[in-house]
């Protein structure tokens, strides 16, 4: 039997999604799943242990699932931890990190990944994940560690920094895009084959191959139709411009970049989605997940098919009949992209056996996009640099460094925007203030 734990179970569709794809694994079907949350997220903790139980009755397996507030406890023996928090990430807060920015007109869209609006968010989550993973390395020092949890470059870097453990970042955009790619040119995914490498949220296809042969001709077809182009302006564009496709959607990138937020007509033309639509946008999707959770705990019929959540697959491979399985992951770039920040966090294929995690080495970079990822890496290496110094001038050299902020603002006024967003989080970030 194994034990896998979730931290952060109160992710309800995550949680119960994950547990479902573990369990119709053979070799992982006695799995016992120890679900952790706080007690902020017990509701929602307790609604996915409800539905872990009828899956398992359901399915036949004879695996189990437990909850509890107490961490130490679950972790206790753990094979495997997924980490999937969400800490101190109230709409409150969210829209603080965006709505200070744009006061000074870096205008964001999510603000979870980098930038200033995703620093202030790592700075607040870092001490939580760091008492979590000394945990794990008190009472599951072997366990795998998989991360959900964003900034996914910023915590991972952290967390290989200040902690003994082997931690793998894990992100949807590599797949989701290789799967919409795959759709646009009327492709069989399963005879899709490709190469994709850079950071999380700005990695690119290197390589995409549909029945061994080169696909992007077809791509940059599919693209200069109307139709297929307006999906995805900002993507598009940067595919069209650089040659090479990038992971993660055009609200995402929009903000990774210089050219498609700093003026309002470059915003309205490519981007046209704000920090308020995305903050109405979470509030409505809370609201639609609480009710869709209370209807799956009252409903007697689950659905056993397996999912897409890949953390199954790695833990099969890992834990259970040892069948190979491919990904990107996060993990600190020790040679693996030759052209970017040593120790950086950077997102490459890996490979998930019984042997473990073993990442591939890409090399360089095509130059210009190393540029690009340089350019966001270095400024997410300042702002773990300046958490783990306690350091607030590395955390404003962070922003100086964002290629959004500094297209729209002087350095005064970044100094003045990163000052009253470390005003707005004064009690939440004591050791920075």
């Amino acid at each position: 039997m194994k034990k896998i734990v979730i931290i952060g179970a109160g992710s309800f569709n995550f949680t119960r999604a994950i547990s479902r794809d573990i369990f119709t694994f053979p070799a992982l079907a006695d799995s016992h799943i120890a679900l952790v949350d706080l007690p902020a997220g017990g509701e929602r903790m307790e609604a996915a242990r409800a539905v872990i139980e009828k899956t398992i009755q359901k399915g036949g397996y004879p695996g189990s699932v437990s909850a509890t507030f107490n961490r130490r406890e679950a972790l206790e023996g753990a094979d495997a931890v997924l980490i999937t928090i969400r800490n101190d990430t109230s709409l409150d807060m969210w829209s603080c990190d965006l709505t200070i920015p744009k006061k000074y007109g870096v205008d964001t869209v999510i603000g979870d990944t980098r930038g200033p609006s995703g620093v202030f968010r790592f700075l607040r989550s870092a001490p939580v994940l760091l008492e979590i993973c000394r945990d794990i390395e008190r009472y599951a020092p072997r366990a795998v560690v998989l991360n959900y949890t964003n900034p996914m470059d910023m915590v991972c870097s952290y967390l290989s920094k200040m902690t003994c453990l082997q931690i793998t970042g894990l992100c949807h955009s590599v797949q989701g895009t290789a799967a919409m790619l795959a759709e646009w040119i009327g492709a069989d995914l399963r005879d899709v084959a490709y190469l994709c490498a850079g950071i999380n949220h700005q990695a690119f296809f290197l390589e995409y191959k549909w029945q061994g042969r080169d696909a992007y001709p077809k791509i940059r077809k599919a693209v200069a139709t109307d139709a297929v182009y307006e999906k995805d302006i900002v993507r598009n564009e940067m595919f069209l411009a650089l040659g090479y496709y990038p992971t993660e959607s055009s609200g995402h990138n929009s903000e990774y970049n210089a050219w498609f937020r700093k003026r309002q007509d470059l915003i309205a033309r490519y981007a046209p989605d704000s920090y308020a639509s995305s903050i109405r946008l979470i509030a409505e999707r809370e609201k639609t997940r609480n009710e869709e959770m209370r209807r799956q705990v009252e409903d007697d019929t689950i659905d056993l098919e397996r999912g897409k959540e890949y953390a199954a697959e790695i833990l099969n491979a890992l834990l259970g009949d040892g069948t190979l399985f491919e990904f990107n992951g996060n993990v600190p770039n020790r040679g693996l992209i030759t052209n970017l920040p040593l120790e950086a966090t950077v997102e490459v294929p890996v490979t998930a056996s019984k042997a473990g995690l073993r990442a591939y080495r890409v090399g360089d970079l095509p130059r210009h996009l190393a540029a690009l990822n340089y350019q966001n890496a270095q400024a997410e290496e300042l702002a773990v640099e300046g958490c783990i110094a306690g350091d607030r001038n590395k955390i404003y050299l962070s922003a100086v460094c964002d290629p959004l902020t500094s297209a729209v603002c002087s350095l005064e006024e970044i100094r003045a925007m990163v000052n009253e967003m470390f005003a707005a989080n004064r009690e939440r970030l004591k050791t920075l203030n």
